[in-house]
């Protein structure tokens, strides 16, 4: 005579529950604490998650929009694009569909060298294009004054400004944008960066909100195959820590990689796992790495196989090195 089997209290049942998503937990933490490859990636998406949601909260509360430019440009004289790789919502994006990419192990497509070098220099291009659509004949003739305020509040004849803020765009408001959005749901407004722009400027036209479909489509599609492909171009991307090439400069940014050569072995890692396709890191021999593609993702730090080879430095300071990963007693 066999007795029936007792079952469990739904109370049993949860702390069951409990214990196993302990353990998963306890897996993540381990597995994030000994994995050498995958640790500062995954506190820089960490990071551009809690800044989306605080960028997200301005959106609301409202901030001046020339402070923030202010902010963002002046910032890169100090820490070079470190905004383009930790903060940069639209970034963000792109490292989300990388990771999509990743999943599904679907190769990623690489510029070439040339296309992808002049792809950054244009940036400076079209930054110094749109800060020169700001400047009216009335501001140059005589009598004219410049009102500060206009420039905090992107108010004419700096409004063509904002196009800077747009990667700061999140994807969803709870509101309806001034010149309308993707797509509603429920009373969120769905959105996109330079959706906003392409509905203002072609509002009249009848083709904003297609063309606006097809931009998103494409800077989506365009960033599954080449990793972080609009930050190539962008305009807010540049860096004002190109004024190191002036020799009273050459202390600029503070924050910047560093090479040692001599345990430097040319594996090459550096330069295949770069998300922007950055040789200087490969190519210099010793010393302070000072290039304006990069995005101070660190990347390259954190899949460097040579203990001390590459090291992230805040003027002098180094204040993170490369680990040798492939060696299992550092694990």
């Amino acid at each position: 005579m066999y007795l029936n089997p007792i079952k469990p209290s739904s109370n049993s049942n949860k702390a069951a529950v409990l214990r196993q998503r302990r353990v998963f937990a306890g897996e993540v933490m381990v597995n994030w604490a000994t994995d050498k490859t995958k640790r500062v990636s995954i506190l820089r998406l960490v990071t551009q998650s809690i800044f989306l949601l605080i960028i997200f909260y301005v959106a609301i509360v409202g901030l001046w929009k020339g402070l923030l430019i202010l902010l963002i440009f002046g910032a890169t004289i100090f820490l070079g694009r470190l905004f383009c790789g930790w903060i940069c919502p639209l970034g963000l994006y792109m490292d989300t569909v990388t990771l999509i990419r990743k999943a599904l192990k679907v190769p990623h497509w690489s510029l070439p060298s040339r296309l992808n070098e002049a792809l950054h220099k244009s940036r400076y291009i079209t930054a110094a294009f749109i800060f020169a659509l700001a400047i009216p004949i009335s501001l140059l003739s005589a009598g004219s004054t410049f009102e500060f305020s206009n420039f905090l509040w992107m108010r004419p004849p700096f409004s063509v400004y904002a196009f800077l803020l747009e990667p700061l765009q999140t994807p969803v408001l709870p509101w309806n944008p001034p010149f309308g959005a993707l797509f509603e749901i429920n009373g969120s407004y769905w959105t996109f960066p330079y959706v906003g722009e392409i509905l203002l400027y072609l509002r009249d036209t009848g083709i904003a909100l297609p063309l606006s479909y097809v931009f998103v489509g494409a800077v989506l599609a365009a960033s599954f195959k080449v990793r972080r492909f609009w930050c190539r171009f962008c305009p807010t991307g540049i860096s004002f820590g190109a004024l190191n090439r002036f020799r009273a400069l050459r202390w600029l940014p503070f924050l910047r990689l560093s090479k040692n050569g001599e345990k430097c072995t040319k594996c090459g890692i550096c330069q295949r796992v770069c998300p922007l396709q950055v040789t200087e890191v490969y190519e210099k021999k010793d010393g302070a790495i000072n290039t304006t593609m990069c995005a101070v993702c660190l990347r390259c730090v954190e899949m460097c196989p040579e203990q001390d080879c590459l090291s992230v430095c805040f003027s002098s300071r180094r204040i993170w090195n490369s680990r040798n990963w492939l060696d299992q007693s550092n694990r």
